[in-house]
């Protein structure tokens, strides 16, 4: 198994506005030393991280880079993102690439035009507007999603785009980056692990705080002590006071930053019983999950 050198953590916001406050960057190196912040004055933007990502391409660093986002949505479980809409995108790279088109002349690298078109609202659960096509209850799931839901886990439908545990707005905002990449910085499981420079990877920090022996219900973060505690059991040093504060969003960066540099090691972790070569091209998967992913 491929070993790196750096791990970053990158929570990630799907606000539209210039800094969203959600935006929050850790990097840990290898061995024990704790994991810190990587800031940006003002806050980072969507564009800041998307030019920072493209600086990690150009140099080739040796790093994994997770992103707590879906890369994609559900398709398997109805044969496609948009079932019934004749342009619905047939993978997931024509799906990031559909999204950053429609939603160019949005500021920020966000995605509002999409979610007010005429045929795809039908599917998103919005503020005051639920589309006819998103699903009663929980809304559509990926695989890696029911996957996640089997370990106890509570994964939201990317079609949900309301409440404070929504991922849909994260999730179309970043696939717009990835789109913009352009593909100088592999995805796994749409690409294979490449032999040297970065690679990035989708997270779900709850995963990291399950790891870091953190009770469910229990999984948000806010001072320094519960994360230092959090990162022993991890194997790191304490960390370093954060002279800004601690909220959720940079203790969620830090701690799976300090996970991903135990988890990358984890030949099982990259071998995940229910993904199979059709949802490597349309719906991805989420590093650390490695269950079936049958609905249940």
């Amino acid at each position: 198994m491929r070993a790196f050198t750096r791990f970053v953590a990158i929570d990630w916001s799907g606000q539209a506005v210039p800094r969203p406050k959600g935006l929050a960057v850790a990097e840990a190196l290898e061995g024990t030393t704790p994991p810190g912040p990587v800031m940006r004055p003002g806050g980072w933007s969507r564009g800041d991280l998307l030019d920072w990502l493209t600086e990690l391409a150009d140099t080739q660093a040796d790093v994994v880079i997770g992103l707590d986002l879906s890369p994609a949505l559900p398709f398997a479980d109805r044969g496609g993102y948009f079932p019934g809409w004749p342009s619905s995108p047939a993978d997931a790279r024509s799906l990031w690439a559909m999204v950053d088109a429609m939603c160019a002349d949005d500021p920020h690298l966000a995605a509002t035009t999409l979610v007010a078109h005429d045929e795809l609202s039908r599917h998103f659960r919005r503020q005051r507007a639920c589309g006819d096509r998103f699903e009663p209850g929980r809304g559509r799931l990926r695989l890696c999603e029911h996957a996640q839901r089997a370990t106890g886990l509570s994964p939201t439908s990317c079609f949900n785009l309301v409440g404070a545990a929504q991922v849909g707005k994260s999730s179309l905002t970043g696939m717009r980056v990835l789109h913009r990449l352009a593909g100088r910085i592999p995805v796994w499981p749409f690409d294979p692990v490449p032999d040297t420079g970065p690679l990035i990877v989708e997270i779900y920090t709850t995963i990291a705080a399950r790891a870091a022996g953190i009770r469910a219900g229990r999984s948000k973060l806010r001072d320094a002590v519960s994360l230092d505690a959090a990162l022993a059991f991890l194997g790191s040093e304490p960390h370093a006071a954060l002279s800004h504060g601690y909220d959720d969003h940079i203790t969620d960066a830090l701690l799976t930053a300090a996970w991903l540099r135990t988890a990358t090691a984890l030949p099982d972790l990259w071998h995940p019983a229910g993904l199979t070569d059709a949802l490597a091209r349309t719906e991805g998967w989420t590093f650390g999950v490695t269950g079936s992913g049958a609905p249940g």
